[in-house]
């Protein structure tokens, strides 16, 4: 709980994976994936619940190891591969209404960001209040400049690829840009409901390092979590900007 306001962290853990498949129970230094994100949402200072949606057995008994709670099975209607994250958090919502469990605010956490830690979320939760904002998401710098990305012509053609003034532009001259890694987004249960997303005008952004917004999809992705886990580059705590 934090400033009197009930807190649960829904972990979103579906069994089905194409890009890497059984990704949430692979192993990763020693643990299964999803194993990383529940040790860090138990250790939040403001979380109160951690609950695990999930519509895989195997999924739901590791995340009873961690001590996460699993008191559903997710039905399989928000469990395709076209299911959407809102649909999965707001059926979590009805169904813990529906069995006289309230909570004020939410924080979903996709146990394919390993590397954030307990102080990115309580961070999130702490920005959410101290700018009274509806939502916040995590965001991260962006590795290129938003001027040097582009879709590309069907024939590959890069004719209009960069705006003129950018052709011969250098890093430091232009804006920071930041992109979405998918690691904590928090959100006023009933405005959630409202709004049916987490990024609309009362969104604010929760700035992490690049180190800790690794969001796995894919072996590559897989393993460069697993090697910065081993070398424990910027595993550290740092602070959020205001």
């Amino acid at each position: 709980m934090y400033k009197e306001k009930k807190i649960f962290a829904i972990i979103t853990a579906r069994g089905g994976s194409k890009g890497l498949p059984r990704k949430n129970v692979k192993m990763l230094c020693g643990k299964p994936l999803i194993a990383w994100t529940i040790e860090q949402a138990n250790k939040s200072k403001y979380v109160d619940d951690v609950i695990v949606s999930t519509d895989d057995k195997e999924i739901a008994k590791i995340a009873n190891e961690y001590a996460a709670e699993v008191p559903f099975l997710r039905p399989e209607k928000v469990s395709l591969d076209t299911s959407k994250s809102i649909d999965v958090v707001l059926h979590a919502i009805e169904w813990l209404q529906d069995n006289d469990r309230q909570y004020d605010l939410l924080v979903m956490l996709q146990p394919t960001s390993p590397l954030r830690l307990a102080q990115d979320i309580d961070g999130a939760i702490e920005l959410l209040l101290r700018k009274k904002a509806e939502s916040v998401v995590s965001v991260c710098p962006s590795e290129h400049p938003m001027g040097w990305t582009n879709v590309l012509s069907k024939n590959g053609s890069m004719r209009s690829f960069l705006k003129k003034d950018l052709v011969n532009s250098i890093r430091q001259e232009l804006p920071q840009s930041y992109s979405l890694n998918g690691a904590v987004y928090v959100s006023f249960c009933d405005i959630l409901k409202e709004k049916l997303s987490f990024i609309h005008e009362g969104t604010f952004a929760y700035i992490m390092p690049r180190v800790r917004s690794v969001d796995i999809d894919d072996e590559y992705d897989f393993k460069l979590a697993e090697f910065i886990m081993k070398e424990g580059i910027g595993l550290h705590n740092d602070k959020q900007k205001k």
